[in-house]
């Protein structure tokens, strides 16, 4: 069965730094494209950032340019979210997802497999 799973969520104050980890099992991801989204209470889930599985290549939303890097270990079909100078605003769930496809897709309803989400709260 395909499982995305997350981890390393976490309460951490305000200018400190999460690294999140996203494993991918039951599933080559050539061909892939993987990122992540974050859903505030009340708020639309939104695109963070996205890799193209198969060269690395990276899109960031401007939210988070500068703070946050993606990367990957590719042996071990995991996608990280290493996130520096956090703030409260950065509050959310924090979703991995997948598709397949050749470029990094921004909106939610363009997956179609997620995690269920690790939780990161920002405290002022």
């Amino acid at each position: 069965q395909v499982q995305l799973v997350e981890s390393g969520g976490g309460l951490v104050q305000a200018g400190g730094s999460l690294r999140l980890s996203c494993a991918a099992s039951g599933r080559t991801l050539s061909g892939n494209v993987m990122s992540w989204f974050r859903q505030a209470p009340g708020k639309e889930r939104e695109f963070v950032g996205g890799m193209r599985w198969i060269d690395g290549r990276t899109a960031d939303a401007d939210s988070v340019k500068g703070r946050f890097t993606i990367s990957r270990d590719y042996a071990k079909n995991t996608l990280f979210l290493q996130m520096n100078s956090l703030k409260p605003e950065d509050t959310a769930i924090y979703y991995c997802a997948a598709i397949v496809g050749a470029g990094v897709k921004t909106r939610s309803y363009e997956y179609d497999l997620w995690g269920p989400g690790t939780q990161v709260t920002v405290s002022s």
